[in-house]
């Protein structure tokens, strides 16, 4: 469905992935012009021939006066969906104001960063605009208030409930759920025994990871950080493990899926991320300083090989008094995604 940002000038969006032909019709409704394809500059870049260039602002693509087509759209976009398009086919187009917020906004939704733009009729001064628009039940978003979302922590956590969960590395454990307000989405703390009366309990920040965690998946360490971490913490009685909803360094596990199928062509984790318009990482620190300050836990031991999250946690007003390696050896099939974590990411692996 499309959505209306509010912005000067105001312009309708479609996020690729939605666009059905009926949602393609009430975009062609609301919109004063022919679109172009918003894109993130890797995934551009590729379409128009030319070399990446990493940390670019968006890229508009003109698409013509051929009829918008649902199935092309999406293989623009997706570059594990059928056929590749040729590349150098396509030629820029201009770059609306709302590319920003318009990217911003698929992907909090989880979805592919690529976006139909284009002015909506209300930017012209054309009358009726709000009618038409709460006829086909479109949402109209403030493009600052996007931007806003996008580039601040979200502190505003709901304690949701609480309970004893025994588990098989303690029986001494609760797990307290908590909620985003702004997104609805739900993350979780476990705690074994009484890390709050501890100096410096020790603490790992792990994203949710379904492949590696719960199928066991040897594409990663994931899964055996884990359950080592959960190990570690119950052999010293007390500490912490945050569960956060950040699957796939946080783009998501359909996003995830997709960079495996890059990933089998032959790129790394990094470059698999970026060609779907992705940054290497995504994931938003906040949450995790946020519930360890809700936790009373802001003098910690952390859990990780990661040194940016110890710097992202550390300007969030994490006191982290010591890292612990959580360091497992290659198991044969994630060699050089360890390698790349080394090489490109920095985490410590040694």
């Amino acid at each position: 469905m499309p959505v209306l940002l509010d912005g000067e000038p105001g312009a309708v969006i479609l996020a690729v992935e939605t666009a059905t032909l009926g949602a393609l019709e009430e975009f062609a409704r609301l919109a004063a012009s022919p679109p172009v394809l918003v894109l993130a500059s890797a995934r551009g870049a590729a379409l128009l021939g030319r070399p990446a260039e990493p940390d670019v602002g968006p890229i508009a693509l003109g698409l013509g006066a051929n009829p918008l087509d649902p199935e092309l759209l999406l293989r623009l976009a997706d570059p594990t969906a059928g056929e590749p398009v040729l590349s150098g086919a396509l030629e820029p187009g201009p770059l609306p104001a709302s590319a920003a917020a318009s990217l911003a906004l698929a992907k909090q939704a989880r979805l592919l960063p690529a976006v139909l733009a284009a002015p909506s009729l209300d930017s012209l001064g054309q009358p009726g605009v709000a009618a038409l628009a709460a006829s086909l039940q479109v949402l109209t978003v403030s493009a600052a208030d996007v931007l806003a979302c996008a580039e601040s922590a979200p502190f505003h956590l709901q304690r949701v409930s609480e309970a004893q969960v025994p588990l098989e590395a303690s029986s001494d454990t609760r797990i307290i759920a908590f909620r985003v307000r702004e997104t609805g989405v739900e993350h979780l703390a476990i705690l074994i025994g009484r890390p709050e009366e501890r100096d410096a309990p020790l603490v790992r920040v792990h994203s949710e990871c379904f492949t590696g965690d719960l199928l066991g998946s040897l594409r990663c360490d994931c899964g055996a950080q884990l359950r080592g971490a959960m190990a570690r913490i119950a052999g010293e009685g007390a500490g912490a493990l945050l569960y956060l909803a950040q699957e796939g360094r946080g783009i998501g596990l359909m996003n995830k899926i997709r960079a495996y199928r890059l990933q089998e062509r032959g790129l790394d984790t990094v470059d698999a991320n970026r060609a779907l318009g992705w940054g290497k990482d995504e994931r938003n620190h906040g949450l995790a300083a946020g519930i360890l300050l809700d936790l009373g836990l802001k003098t910690v031991r952390l859990l990780t090989n990661n040194p940016e999250k110890l710097s992202k946690l550390r300007a969030l007003g994490i006191e982290i008094v010591e890292r612990v390696p959580l360091v497992y050896p290659p198991n044969g099939v994630n060699n050089s995604y360890l390698e790349t974590k080394s090489v490109r990411l920095g985490h410590l692996l040694v």
